[in-house]
């Protein structure tokens, strides 16, 4: 491709907008251009990359086994109220009327339409298993578009979704996906690691993010020091290291604090560890009855003042919940946030993080405002032993904190240490959420009606453009991954305009790259060398081959990696040999 017909849209200045490299590289490089907030149109240069990520995870879907179609984006209404998520997907979910008055979305994800398509068109068990995939655009109208194409409200999706009829026959599938993805990413060249993951709004019992490691990521991934062992910190279950709680050895006494409301603020005002800290949240939790009323209950909520809460694991516990108001910790309480502590009373309902269970001598609120207690004890008078007892025999002690560094790795190898991630994929074990929610069934070997269980698979194929430029750029500009560069190789000759001579040979050559396969930038712009190179750089071609007169004088090209400062010349008969052995490397 010659830059005379293959323009390149590369700008000087920074967007204001754009906070995170990603954004800011594919706006600088030419790949996309804002339309409105979360709306991007792909350019040329761009869409060569989005093509790319597409065919690598086309070839390895259809080694899978896995048939490709084509779901509309436009779903009706019917569908999501059959399962439920019409109601309780949320505003994310892009609805409008069509000119009829009825109900339709822009589909973020396409269970329901693959279900329906599968309960009408899978009969019988002979049919299974059976994977169907597409690659489409996807809508979420993001309360807050940021990032560029990282958190968007239009984006580009491989999603699949399996079928089956028994446990083990998905359990094989999920695993070929599990390595499918793992090779389509590997051959990406991405620094990735697949992790533990909770099921979210889609659902079903097993799942794991596959995630792109960059300081930018917004998901926080848990590893082992020890082990393979990997998490997504939502879902990393913490261990207990205290087994038995510890005798005391400080004296119970009520502390002025009149304006040490945080943890930081608590622990330097009373010279403690933040580990010594009870902390106490109050929640209300929904509740809904048989006839689908919601009441709300308040409960207190106790974790240990260096640990935060997981709210994935507690609404996993617990349900629905929201935090209370200033009115109701007031009326429960009797005091403002910032000096709750527990209250002996049976009658409210609490949670305890495990760690909080072997505290010994550690500070808590004493539900006054501008007082605590320090030297407090489980055991240390009757009516706290019992509270403490109780709450044992109701059970109320769970893993409801985030992992922390230096924690026990869950496998029992290794600590856990932390790292950030960028999630392009996730997969799912659905069993039968969406096929019971809407009968979609087969006839079995023996004749029966059986629901049939489902798996779903997705990759965020524009997320990946993005994630692999977080992961891989420098000052000067993206460094792509060699399957993901636009182009293999730049050819900038110099002041190619001037001379007869160059002209002849550059088209020689441009001529052998392409017949060798070669995908090969020409830049014949009539431009000075620094601002090719600087352009060349930010694109970041891989390979760049640079012609000279005083080059050809000496039956030479000079070379340059995207990853090195230093030009080297090679012989000019060489050139093809070289190109091909730098290309397989």
């Amino acid at each position: 491709m010659r830059t005379s017909q293959f323009p390149l849209n590369t700008v000087k200045e920074t967007p204001a907008d754009a906070e995170i490299a990603s954004h800011q590289l594919m706006i600088r490089a030419g790949l996309i251009r804002k339309l409105a907030a979360g709306l991007y149109t792909w350019l040329p240069l761009g869409l060569r990359v989005l093509r790319k990520v597409e065919h690598i995870t086309r070839a390895e879907m259809t080694k899978a086994g896995a048939l490709e179609v084509l779901m509309p984006a436009l779903q009706p209404a019917e569908l999501w109220q059959e399962t439920g998520r019409w109601q309780h997907y949320g505003a994310e979910l892009a609805r409008l009327k069509d000119r009829h008055d009825r109900d339709f979305c822009l589909g973020p994800t396409h269970e329901e339409i693959i279900t329906d398509l599968a309960r009408n068109e899978l009969k019988s068990y002979k049919q299974l298993p059976i994977t169907f995939y597409q690659i489409q655009t996807k809508f979420r109208d993001e309360i807050r578009p940021r990032f560029g194409v990282m958190r968007c409200r239009e984006f580009i999706m491989k999603d699949a979704y399996s079928f089956h009829s028994d446990q083990a026959s998905l359990q094989e599938t999920y695993e070929r996906m599990y390595q499918a993805y793992t090779n389509i990413f590997t051959f990406l060249g991405l620094n990735f690691r697949a992790v533990i993951a909770d099921s979210g709004a889609i659902g079903g019992a097993v799942s794991h993010e596959f995630h792109v490691l960059a300081d930018s990521g917004e998901d926080a991934i848990a590893f082992s020091t020890g082990s393979d062992y990997a998490a997504n910190v939502e879902s990393a279950k913490a261990l207990v290291v205290a087994q038995t709680l510890a005798e005391p050895c400080e004296a119970f006494a009520k502390v002025a604090t009149p304006h040490q409301k945080t943890i930081a603020e608590l622990t330097e005002f009373l010279a403690v560890p933040a580990q010594k800290v009870l902390k106490t949240l109050a929640i209300m939790r929904s509740i809904e009855d048989t006839h689908g009323d919601i009441s709300e209950q308040f409960y207190n909520v106790f974790l240990r003042g260096d640990h935060d809460l997981n709210e994935i694991k507690l609404t996993k516990l617990l349900g629905s919940f929201r935090f209370a108001t200033e009115t109701e910790i007031a009326q429960h309480h009797g005091c403002v946030a910032g000096f709750l502590g527990p209250v002996l009373d049976a009658s409210l309902p609490v949670i305890f993080d495990l760690d909080t269970r072997y505290l010994t001598d550690f500070v808590c609120g004493a539900n006054e405002e501008g007082f605590h207690f320090r030297g407090c004890n489980w055991l240390s008078d009757p009516k706290t032993m019992a509270f403490y007892q109780q709450a044992i025999a109701d059970h109320a002690f769970h893993d409801i904190r985030n992992v922390v560094a230096g924690d026990l790795s869950p496998d029992g190898l290794g600590e856990i240490t932390l790292a950030r991630g960028i999630e392009v994929g996730h997969i799912f074990q659905l069993g039968t959420k969406y096929s019971e929610a809407m009968k979609a069934g087969i006839i079995n070997e023996t004749g029966k009606h059986q629901i049939m269980l489902m798996g779903c698979y997705g990759i965020g194929i524009s997320r990946v453009v993005a994630a692999a430029i977080e992961q891989n750029h420098d000052a000067r500009g993206i460094v792509w991954p060699t399957h993901l560069a636009p182009f293999q190789v730049a050819l900038c000759p110099m002041n190619l305009h001037k001379s007869h001579r160059l002209q002849a040979t550059v088209e020689q050559i441009y001529e052998q790259l392409n017949a060798a396969g070669i995908e090969t930038l020409l830049d014949d712009r009539k431009v000075r060398a620094g601002f090719m190179f600087s352009d060349m750089e930010l694109i970041g071609i891989p390979h760049c081959i640079i012609l000279s007169d005083k080059g050809l004088d000496a039956n030479v090209f000079e070379y340059k990696a995207r990853t090195t400062k230093e030009n080297i010349e090679v012989p000019l008969a060489e050139l093809m040999c070289f190109i091909q052995a730098k290309l397989a490397d």
